[in-house]
């Protein structure tokens, strides 16, 4: 089988994920012919079974986007033909149905999560981190060394949205939002990619126990930790930088789910 894998190569860490990739291809026991390009053009684009938006800055990534008229195909790579897709930092903003701290019409969505995200959650660039992180879906079978997460101007998941048919119109009214517009499943193979319920892969922790410790009183559901890592059928998003880690575990996992996923849609399109 022959994957294509693209990375938006608008503005932001492109060059990176494309190396972290051409690694993981090589870790994975795959009978898969893996090749990995730049996207910057719709026809690029259509070549892709999967596609990666790299963490950077979503307003710039979306106005350039626009203006080289890669939107409305991403939203119709997104969540009509839904296909695999990951998004890191910006790209994780870029694939949310809602995403407040903005101006509207100062940031376009291409959306696909059922969720809002709070954009610049951790503050500044220079209020930039790297957290050690315990990742079960890498290897729900056993133990794992932590994952060294870098965190550079990173959203969150503030909230996960009800799945609903079309635009989320309760998020329109709040102020400082925007949201993502609508777009439906195209045919079987692609209905058979989205998923109704948000999965939460990953969580900050240290937080609650931060306050506990100061003796504060806490909301233990509120400060249970901040949602970092999301997966909703054919998306995936993560707040942080896999790709400028130098490890390439997560990669190498997304790279399997994407080989599952288009097993699968090769199955239906046969039946």
């Amino acid at each position: 089988m022959s994957i294509t894998v693209g990375v938006l190569a608008l503005q932001g860490a492109f060059y990176e994920h494309v190396q972290l990739l051409k690694q993981a291809a090589t870790d994975l026991a795959s009978s898969s012919q893996w090749e990995f390009i730049e996207v910057r053009t719709p026809p690029e684009l259509e070549r892709c079974d999967a596609l990666i938006l790299p963490g950077g800055e979503s307003t710039t990534m979306s106005l350039v986007a626009a203006r080289s008229n890669l939107l409305e195909p991403l939203r119709e790579f997104v969540k009509v033909h839904r296909k695999p897709t990951w998004g890191t930092c910006a790209g994780l903003i870029l694939l949310a149905e809602s995403a407040n701290r903005t101006k509207k019409g100062g940031q376009e969505l291409i959306g696909g999560l059922d969720v809002r995200v709070n954009r610049n959650h951790f503050g500044r660039q220079t209020e930039s981190f790297q957290a050690p992180l315990d990742l079960p879906f890498l290897d729900p079978s056993g133990p794992q060394s932590s994952f060294p997460a870098v965190f550079i101007r990173a959203p969150v998941v503030e909230k996960i949205l009800p799945h609903q048919e079309g635009v989320q119109v309760d998020e329109i009214e709040r102020d400082e939002t925007v949201v993502a517009p609508s777009k439906h499943a195209k045919d079987a193979a692609a209905r058979d990619a989205v998923a109704t319920d948000v999965e939460i892969l990953a969580t900050l922790p240290g937080r609650a126990a931060k306050l506990a410790s100061e003796g504060r009183n806490i909301d233990a559901e509120k400060e249970a930790g901040d949602i970092i890592a999301v997966r909703q059928g054919n998306v995936f998003g993560t707040s942080f930088h896999p790709e400028l880690t130098g490890d390439a575990r997560i990669h190498s996992w997304w790279l399997r789910q994407v080989e599952d996923s288009i097993r699968r849609r090769h199955k239906l399109e046969q039946c």
